[in-house]
């Protein structure tokens, strides 16, 4: 069994939060393979200890990775604050004799260092063609976490476990590994909150997650981090209003300034999203397709809306509106060139991370989260069949089955994109339906 096979089997998917199928990204062959660490999202922890607590599974999987897709480099971009594990990383490549192979790449302490495309432009240099993804330009981008499962894929161990960093308003930031389908108010109360009715949760950073409508859902391969904030506090009621309300505000209010576009990571990466024709499209009812279809290009990092606009509107909802009504026509972008180059201005429109920071209202809650060993033995978890980009696993189990740690109890369909899934704990299985397996602990 290659490699590609084991991390297949294993049911490796992007850990990152997309939950792209890692055996696809395997099956291309590229000149350069990169390791995100960048970990943009502010008070997330995860990669940046992983690192620094695993680094020789996180190379020898990275490194792996590499050799498989035939890469000729094998670049780790990390923040350049992060000099402890900077230091760790450079000590232990050199350690395997990698060095030829493996480098560390230090990126800024910009928002959002982790987005894929800016991450292959501060590494090497090129840029991804406008809709494109990082292949078309010789680079396979894997996440710190997806890497250190693919260390352990290639020992035979799937991915059953999640580290999940918990942040925010509480007494004890912290981050843990649980296992994949623990129920997530399990994991929020280890925060030292045990009634939420006055707080909200974002699942995911403060930036790009979303406020969870309840708190009754399972943690995923796909889950990195729950931020706990007041009811109150600015984030929480600017991420919650309503489509309708972004909608009123944005018609009443938008001065066409053009800092939304002007400070989009996509934009001045040469590409043609301009959130601010947009919102001129979306407030004055413009018809034009062709100049509507650049809303495709969003990649929903959220600076817009959360820092550009001086008036606080709400760009990013005028390109999803956008984009969600090109899809229900299957109207495509397409690309007018295939060669792209950063705008001049790109070096002076770079947001700092701690600027961000101040800007959500975040000062106060920036603080570590230090990986803690914490059992969490819920008596039921239920593992999602839909925790990855594709078609659903189908369930290679039955109601009243006994599962052993590391069975595959998902499969891929025959022909889809998709990933396999695994029982996180021993025990039988007690429900089956379209989306999920439940198994109770022995």
């Amino acid at each position: 069994m290659n490699l590609l096979d084991m991390v297949r089997e294993a049911g490796i998917v992007g850990a990152g939060g997309a939950g792209f199928p890692t055996h696809v990204k395997l099956e291309s062959k590229a000149e350069y393979i990169l390791l995100n660490g960048a970990e943009c999202e502010p008070l997330l922890r995860v990669d940046q200890q992983l690192m620094e607590l695993f680094p020789d599974e996180i190379i020898k999987g990275f490194e792996a990775a590499g050799k498989f897709v035939g890469a000729s480099k094998a670049l780790i971009g990390i923040k350049e604050k992060h000099k402890k594990v900077i230091s760790i990383l450079q000590e232990r490549i050199d350690a395997l004799q990698l060095g030829n192979f493996v480098e560390v790449k230090e990126l800024p302490d910009i928002y959002p260092a982790g987005d894929e495309q800016v991450l292959v432009y501060e590494l090497t240099g090129r840029i991804v063609p406008e809709a494109g993804i990082p292949i078309q330009v010789g680079c396979v981008v894997v996440n710190s976490e997806t890497a250190l499962n693919i260390y352990y894929a290639s020992i035979k161990e799937p991915v059953t476990q999640k580290y999940i960093t918990v942040a925010g308003d509480i007494p004890k930031p912290l981050t843990v590994k649980v296992p994949v389908g623990t129920p997530i108010i399990d994991v929020l109360k280890l925060s030292g909150i045990e009634n939420f009715d006055n707080y909200a949760v974002i699942d995911g950073g403060p930036m790009m997650g979303s406020i969870m409508s309840n708190l009754d859902g399972y943690v995923t391969k796909k889950n990195k981090g729950f931020v706990i904030l007041k009811k109150d506090h600015y984030l929480v009621r600017k991420k919650s209003v309503s489509l309708e309300q972004a909608r009123r505000v944005n018609r009443s209010a938008c001065e066409q300034c053009r800092m939304c576009t002007d400070m989009c990571p996509r934009y001045l990466l040469g590409h043609e999203m301009q959130p601010h024709k947009m919102m001129n499209a979306l407030n004055y009812a413009l018809t034009d397709i062709e100049g509507q279809k650049v809303a495709q290009l969003c990649c929903q990092c959220n600076l817009c809306e959360l820092f550009s606009c001086p008036a606080g509107l709400y760009p990013k909802f005028a390109n999803t509106y956008f984009k969600e009504k090109l899809a229900e026509q299957n109207i495509r972008y397409r690309p007018k060139k295939s060669e792209f180059t950063a705008r001049k201005s790109r070096e002076y429109r770079l947001l700092p991370s701690k600027r961000l920071i101040a800007r959500l209202g975040l000062n106060n809650f920036d603080k570590p989260a230090p990986v803690t060993a914490v059992k969490v033995n819920s008596e039921i978890v239920h593992i999602s069949t839909r925790q990855h980009v594709g078609a659903p696993a189908v369930p290679v189990v039955s109601v009243g089955d006994h599962v052993e740690l590391g069975q595959q109890i998902g499969k891929i369909p025959e022909g889809s994109l998709g990933a396999t899934i695994h029982a996180s704990i021993s025990g039988s299985v007690v429900e089956i339906e379209t989306d999920f397996i439940a198994i109770r602990r022995d």
